[in-house]
């Protein structure tokens, strides 16, 4: 009950006075330390030569992506695009309009929950596939923000079938493809010059379905001081699942590499290990 009440208030202040979202983020970097210590050792082993600098970065990002979720209530197809505009569209479109639907590659990287909003608005509703918040009641707040624009949720713990049915009808499906995940899940892949365990059911519902994938990032324009939604070329699958998987990651490592300070480095991304490899953190 504290939790969620600290949530809703600090939701309803920033939404109130947005600037409160960089206090929100400096809280958090200064009381969660070890968030800062991953987000360093996953940049110096990533070989970048000013991870103080990313690193601070990333706690700018995540202001934005909380003052810009606060607004999501407030806004509409007639204010969104003073926030967010297109870049690549027809990657989108292209591929929608063959009918075997689209898998959206999506990460942790520059305002993931406001791409799929607008988006809804400013082309038309989507499925997003989404990890349940352990709190139910938080998570039924966010839910609640998501789904304001028209997009569809799909529960991660019975993502498949929800997807599939989807595609099956022609639809977009957003997908989360950067965190870690464990050796039963996925493949090792190259990912910064370090092995990471990288999930595969992304690529074998592709290979399953038919399904077009398209790379989708909103990313911050410090020239524009407003999102844009880039939308990158398809990537075509193979239909192995290895090389698949690793040719989406590195399409995502080369738009992180030119986007370093809007990815969510404090995740412990490299935490599984191959057999035998000590531990990383």
């Amino acid at each position: 009950m504290l939790e969620y009440g600290i949530v809703r208030l600090a939701i309803a202040l920033v939404a109130l006075l947005p600037s409160l979202s960089k206090l929100f983020a400096k809280l958090l970097d200064i009381l969660v330390p070890r968030l800062r210590r991953i987000a360093l050792k996953n940049l110096k082993m990533a070989g970048f030569s000013n991870p103080d600098q990313i690193a601070n970065g990333v706690f700018v990002s995540i202001a934005r992506l909380l003052a810009a979720f606060a607004r999501l209530p407030q806004l509409n197809p007639q204010n969104i695009s003073a926030l967010i505009r297109y870049d690549g569209l027809e990657n989108f479109q292209t591929a929608l309009a063959r009918g075997r639907g689209v898998l959206v590659s999506t990460a942790h990287l520059g305002n993931w929950e406001l791409s799929a909003f607008c988006h809804a608005w400013m082309s038309a509703p989507m499925h997003i596939v989404v990890r349940p918040l352990d709190n139910p009641r938080i998570d039924a707040l966010v839910e609640r923000y998501r789904a304001l624009s028209g997009n569809h949720i799909i529960e991660k713990k019975d993502a498949a079938r929800g997807i599939l049915k989807a595609l099956k009808s022609g639809d977009a499906v957003g997908i989360l493809i950067d965190q870690n995940t464990t050796l039963d899940q996925g493949v090792f892949i190259d990912f910064f010059g370090t092995k990471a365990c990288a999930g595969t059911a992304f690529v074998k519902l592709a290979h399953h379905s038919g399904a077009a994938v398209v790379p989708g990032f909103a990313l911050w324009s410090e020239q524009e001081q407003r999102y844009i939604l880039h939308f990158y070329p398809e990537i075509e699958m193979t239909g192995d699942v290895p090389e698949d998987t690793q040719r989406i990651h590195s399409q995502l490592e080369s738009v992180i590499r030119e986007y370093p300070d809007q990815w969510l480095w404090i995740h412990r991304r490299w935490k599984t290990r191959p057999p035998g490899e000590p531990p990383l953190y």
